[in-house]
């Protein structure tokens, strides 16, 4: 390919001249505070409309609902997803530590609330395992066995399940309520969780997946392990587990293994052949059919005590309040639950949007998901977020809008309705079953570490230090921990930035990193400094600056060998002022005369001197009289950083209003790009005989000091 050259003749930009020629407004395009408000107030027609479609977003896109379009692809992926709610709801409710027909509650009336406040045309709201697991260790710890044990007819010790059970819902409604309520709060401040990256999210969720897999296990050998709550919990209960695996129940053992092993085969099946099936087999839904009716008609849960789901109400219970009295107890967990949702919701719905092309409001997702399990625990369910699998189903079977959630909703609510109570005789280890296959695609994100150790180190710390934490200090105290690391990473990669020194490549307007670019040219007697992300300086007694990078120091090549060596840095175009890039050469290059270049020791120091240019060039001689810092990458300065560079530098607006610039510092000394610096000062030095081709970069900022 051929290579293209372009030229650019303009002066030479400051940044006044710069506002002259680009024509600055001085004028304000923000709205007072006070015009704010009489806008929040002012009430219309138009204004009204707005309102209603931003918060009810199903009065915008239902009205132009297209059956022709929509209507059969959303009917046969509602049918699908509602066949995989029924026996995902009853599974997941047993993490939650709740009665199967809970889970099926939560499978409806959230789904319902989100089809009308919700964006995301392709996510399925619902149960899901992690959110369910953390709803089951706030219901065991505030409501354990051992608060509900009572005489029995024959002296023995037993516990009441009905009690326990009724105290544990009230307990899961409550601080389902409460997430829902942080959720609406949130969204109103317009707050994003900023923290929760993504390798945050998938090492919560891996570690989560852990403690989900332990918990199932008690129900694949039929063992009932004590109960262990804090930092290790997860430890003891998977020693405890393997004390009692002697005691382990043959029948549910080997129910468990025929299940398991079914549900994988055809899981598999549905993978390999997604592209020819017009519907994914529902396995799920046949394994717990066929399940029920041969522990029923065999009779297997008199002959072997194989732990059964017992009985199933029939028909909707009324709303009913939460017991406000249990918000305090449950207020941290309620806010991890919160956010966990949300960040779990947001992220599936968002890689939906991208791969479909519309858009996902975060804001309105927090409101929609908040209202779910607001709704939601007045009406007996627990915390609902999106559930991959589920969607991925929806979408895989043709399903483009938010009716494919209402059709599911109606399959569960006929199941409620009318065949719930057939699933009695459903043994708990197939529900434990369907845990486990579906907990496959969490433990994929295992890939995520060595994919992470190639691509982004501080991401891999940031996964592995989530995980973790999660798995040794449990769920709350585990995201606790890791969102404090995440912050961790971004103040110290804000207090460590990097600076460079830059060079010049002959016959251009281009600086470059003296230590990765070998052709570069460092102009004699000027220092570039490149700072990326932020500036900072600190001070020293003697009333100078260091910045706070000892490899500048590295990078200096003294006065005298670079004397013996210039005949080697004549560049073309005339660049005889430039010298070879020695940062490549052995140390030796380096002399004791590093003071030439304004240097002592590792600290890198420059005197600072308020004379003018032309007295300094004549102080100066052969040193460095000019210090070019380019801060074109900064995003900010710090208020020490501001005080300190009164005699060095500036990022414009923060500077402005900061006073900065002054009669002995005024704003003809911030120039357009580096290259206009270097030309200003080989200007006032009058070394006419640097010609290099000037090549406009508007966006960049440099200042001459």
């Amino acid at each position: 390919m051929k290579e293209k050259e372009y030229f650019v003749q303009r002066e030479v930009l400051d940044e006044i001249r710069l506002d002259e020629v680009a024509q600055k407004g001085t004028w304000s395009v923000k709205p007072t505070l006070g015009e704010r408000v009489k806008e929040s107030l002012r009430c219309s027609g138009p204004r009204l409309k707005h309102i209603l479609l931003s918060w009810i977003p199903v009065l915008g896109w239902l009205p132009r609902y297209s059956f022709r379009e929509n209507a059969i692809g959303d009917l046969i992926s509602g049918c699908s997803v509602g066949i995989m709610h029924l026996p995902q709801g009853m599974a997941y409710a047993l993490l939650a530590s709740l009665r199967p027909v809970f889970g099926l509650y939560t499978s409806l009336y959230p789904v319902l609330v989100y089809f009308i406040f919700g964006t995301s045309r392709h996510i399925s709201i619902g149960t899901f395992a992690v959110i369910s697991i953390m709803i089951g260790s706030v219901t065991e710890r505030l409501a354990p066995d051992s608060n509900f044990i009572v005489n029995g007819t024959n002296g023995t010790e037993i516990v009441n399940l009905d009690e326990r059970d009724a105290y544990r819902v009230q307990i899961a409604c409550s601080l389902t309520v409460l997430a829902g309520i942080f959720q609406v709060c949130v969204s109103l401040f317009g707050f994003v969780v900023t923290y929760l990256s993504e390798p945050l999210v998938r090492g919560y969720t891996t570690g989560s997946a852990c403690h989900v897999c332990v918990s199932q296990l008690k129900y694949l050998f039929g063992v009932a392990p004590s109960r262990f709550t804090g930092p290790l919990s997860l430890i003891y209960t998977l020693v405890d587990l393997c004390k009692l695996l002697p005691q382990t129940k043959l029948p549910e053992l080997v129910v468990s293994l025929v299940a398991l092993s079914v549900l994988i085969v055809v899981k598999e099946v549905n993978a390999c052949y997604r592209q020819k099936l017009p519907l994914p087999i529902p396995i799920e839904l046949i394994v717990i059919i066929a399940a029920t009716i041969i522990t029923h008609f065999c009779g297997l849960t008199d002959k072997y005590y194989i732990d059964v789901v017992g009985e199933i109400p029939s028909g909707l219970k009324a709303p009913r309040a939460p017991d406000a009295t249990l918000f305090s107890k449950v207020l941290g967990d309620a806010f991890a639950v919160a956010i966990v949702g949300y960040a779990i919701n947001i992220s599936l719905g968002k890689t939906f949007a991208l791969k479909h092309g519309y858009k996902v409001d975060s804001n309105q997702e927090l409101v929609a998901l908040g209202l779910s399990n607001t709704v939601g625990g007045f009406f007996q369910c627990y915390s609902v977020t999106s559930s991959l699998s589920r969607s991925l189903v929806q979408e895989s079977t043709g399903g483009k809008t938010q009716v494919a959630g209402l059709i599911s909703s109606i399959i569960v609510l006929i199941t409620v309705l009318k065949i719930g109570s057939l699933f009695e005789d459903l043994p708990k280890a197939v529900l434990s079953t369907i845990v486990f296959v579906n907990l496959k695609g969490m433990f994929k994100q295992f890939m995520d570490v060595p994919s992470l150790w190639k691509t982004n180190k501080v991401d891999l710390l940031v996964w592995l230090v989530t995980f973790t934490s999660t798995i040794l200090l449990n769920l709350d105290l585990g995201l606790a921990v890791s969102i404090g690391f995440s912050m961790l990473t971004v103040i110290f990669r804000t207090q460590l930035p990097h600076y460079s020194i830059l060079g010049n490549v002959p016959g251009t307007d281009l600086y470059l990193d003296t230590e990765k670019y070998k052709e570069v040219r460092i102009l004699l007697s000027i220092i570039f400094i490149h700072s990326k992300f932020k500036f900072t300086v600190k001070h020293l007694p003697n009333g100078t600056f260091s910045l706070k990078e000892s490899e500048i120091n590295k990078r200096k090549v003294s006065e005298e060998t670079n004397g013996q060596r210039q005949g080697n840095g004549v560049a073309a175009n005339g660049l005889s002022k430039g010298r070879v890039n020695w940062a490549y050469q052995p140390d030796t290059t380096i002399s004791e005369s590093d003071s030439d270049t304004g240097c002592h020791g590792d600290d890198s120091i420059t005197q600072v001197s308020h004379h003018s240019d032309e007295e300094k060039g004549k102080a100066s001689g052969s040193g460095t009289h000019s210090i070019i810092l380019d801060i074109s990458t900064t995003s900010f300065v710090d208020s020490v950083t501001v005080k300190t560079l009164k005699n060095v530098s500036c990022v414009v607006e923060q500077l402005e209003t900061a006073g900065f610039f002054s009669e002995s510092i005024p704003k003809s000394r911030l120039f357009v790009t580096v290259h206009d610096a270097v030309l200003h000062i080989l200007n006032k030095l009058g070394q006419k005989d640097f010609m290099l081709v000037s090549q406009a970069f508007m966006n960049d900022c440099s200042l001459h000091s």
